[in-house]
């Protein structure tokens, strides 16, 4: 019996995003092999690395035993400071570390408020979520900024072989994300956190400080998403960046990325890719935008009964 429940257990131990992903990939191969090429999947690709990017944020703070709401927020007050003409003399170079910086600070904001004062991660990051929104709503007066520099569209649009460089510098960044995790002090934290935080807590592992710089990593990788997606509009908008939230927290779970789970990043990478797969049999198959919401509910419904399958084998 227990030999039987080895190979079982270990196809459990497999993130559902890397079954979704194959099933998604040879039913776009059927309904339309000319798309199978890299250029036109890189095309696909390309328009979820802001998704992407965030999501390298939530792996910290959900492995951290936390969450975090305000990316929308974040990318639309970041979208803004870009279109609006308020930076518009500022070098590119000192555009992009104030929107950085403006990431950190509010990723530190939340960080305190939820690993200083204990307040509910939910709450905290959701209403800072709303201020954000609010106070973009505010300044542009409900009509959305101008222009966006062409510098920035430039390099959305720059390619190195058929491969955009946004995909590139997705690609590059979760490499990172994954040895900064994989061998740093910081991501032995973040373990020892997500399996017990009682026991990391009586262990010494400083479990205020690890939650304070996860959502000040989360602040910075949403900034970083920002700039993407600002890059992909060219124009200022006071509508986009809240659905990324959801997506975010849907990719991440469907990567393998849950309470008591160790941090890992190419789970939810492949998660992103399921949502670029998705949109091109979706698109492929004539589908309409409610029921791409439909399938995507599905999806998570999937990774949820996934889990609680495998917290009963365990």
């Amino acid at each position: 019996m227990s030999s039987r429940s080895h190979p079982i257990q270990a196809a459990l131990r497999i993130p559902p995003s890397y079954v979704v992903f194959v099933v998604l990939l040879v039913t776009l191969w059927v309904l339309r092999p000319n798309l199978m090429n890299v250029g036109i999947l890189g095309t696909f690709a390309r328009q979820v690395v802001p998704l992407g990017i965030v999501v390298l944020g939530q792996v910290l703070v959900i492995s951290s035993r936390s969450i975090d709401l305000s990316a929308g927020g974040i990318i639309l007050l970041i979208n803004y400071l870009i279109s609006s003409g308020l930076l518009y003399r500022l070098p590119i170079a000192s555009v992009v570390i104030l929107c950085l910086g403006v990431g950190l600070a509010v990723g530190l904001l939340n960080g305190l408020l939820v690993g200083k004062r204990r307040a509910s991660a939910v709450i905290v990051t959701l209403a800072v979520n709303i201020v954000l929104i609010g106070m973009v709503e505010y300044l542009a007066n409900g009509k959305p900024p101008g222009d966006v520099p062409s510098s920035f569209r430039d390099l959305y649009n720059a390619r190195f072989w058929t491969i955009p460089a946004p995909v590139i510098f997705w690609v590059l960044l979760t490499g990172i994300m994954s040895a900064f995790l994989g061998t740093s002090i910081f991501g032995r934290f973040v373990r020892s956190i997500g399996s017990n935080p009682v026991s990391a807590h009586f262990s010494g592992v400083p479990v205020e400080r690890t939650a304070i710089v996860a959502h000040t990593i989360f602040g910075l990788m949403a900034a970083v998403a920002a700039l993407v997606q600002t890059s992909s509009i060219a124009v200022g908008s006071v509508r986009f960046g809240p659905e990324l939230v959801m997506n975010s927290i849907a990719a991440t779970i469907l990567g393998g990325v849950v309470f008591g789970r160790p941090a890992e990043v190419w789970g939810p990478f492949v998660g992103v890719l399921c949502f670029t797969l998705l949109f091109a049999v979706m698109t492929t198959m004539g589908v309409q935008e409610p029921g791409k919401l439909i399938v995507q509910g599905l999806i998570i419904l999937f990774a949820a009964i996934f889990y609680g399958i495998r917290s009963k084998s365990n």
